[in-house]
């Protein structure tokens, strides 16, 4: 039996949650969704360039979990650049931190797998 799955910490819920290919309809586009969790990853190493064990350590993680969680992200990334398709933030099992790193919602893990608030 695996063991149960850490909480990862993040910044905030995106305010944007999809990305779409222009000049192509929603009804023919082939979606990568992207976990909540994945976009901090990416957030934190490739937009703020921190090394792998900052970003761990802001995420309170192990720093081969992370490993994992980033490869994830720019496989998924790249195959939504790559092959024309959207890319949609919901999801995964995360808890918000402020700059303080002082916990913004209650005790224990936000599971989240529905669909976040779209801003677009």
């Amino acid at each position: 039996m695996p063991r149960p799955q850490k909480c990862r910490w993040v910044k905030g819920e995106p305010d944007i949650t999809y990305f779409k290919p222009m000049g192509v309809p929603m009804h023919s586009l082939e979606e990568v969704v992207l976990s909540v969790e994945e976009l901090e990853a990416i957030r934190l190493k490739d937009l703020e360039g921190l090394e792998q064990e900052e970003c761990a350590d802001k995420m309170k993680i192990s720093r081969p979990t992370f490993f994992r969680i980033i490869m994830s992200a720019r496989e998924k990334v790249a195959d939504a650049l790559v092959n024309g398709k959207a890319i949609k933030v919901e999801g995964g099992n995360y808890r918000i931190y402020n700059e303080d790193n002082i916990e913004q919602h209650g005790h224990g893990c936000c599971h989240r797998h529905g669909q976040l608030n779209n801003k677009i």
